[in-house]
């Protein structure tokens, strides 16, 4: 057995089985674990997915959203025990893997169009 046949075997546990199937464009809503003190609760995080990365064990995704009229960006670790659930908001039609360009764009601007033939 070669060494990554090995990390993938160990990787393999750590999978989440239910994630749902993320596109870039979709507006979705990142519950993620939050400890203040002794006291742990989950906060949920609003946005559009503007980049995905990788796969397996690293795949990450970046999150944008307008807070108070300033953009705010996360990058997700998908299968971090942190994320707790993800929920798919609505679906954007896009033609392009990186939304980079949303950056330079204030307001109307930003606005994705829905897609309607994918479900939820």
């Amino acid at each position: 057995m070669n060494a990554q046949a090995i990390i993938k075997s160990i990787e393999a546990e750590f999978l989440k089985s239910d994630l749902p199937t993320i596109h870039v464009g979709d507006t979705i809503k990142v519950g993620v674990k939050i400890k203040e003190g002794g006291k742990e609760r989950i906060q949920p995080y609003e946005g559009t997915v503007i980049a995905m990365r990788n796969g397996g064990i690293g795949e990450t995704i970046t999150v944008r959203k307008v807070f108070q009229g300033v953009g705010v960006e996360r990058v997700f670790l998908l299968h971090s025990p942190l994320v707790t659930e993800i929920k798919i908001i609505r679906r954007g039609k896009v033609r392009r893997a990186k939304l980079y360009y949303l950056r330079d764009r204030v307001g109307k601007a930003t606005r994705i169009k829905q897609r309607f033939d994918r479900a939820l």
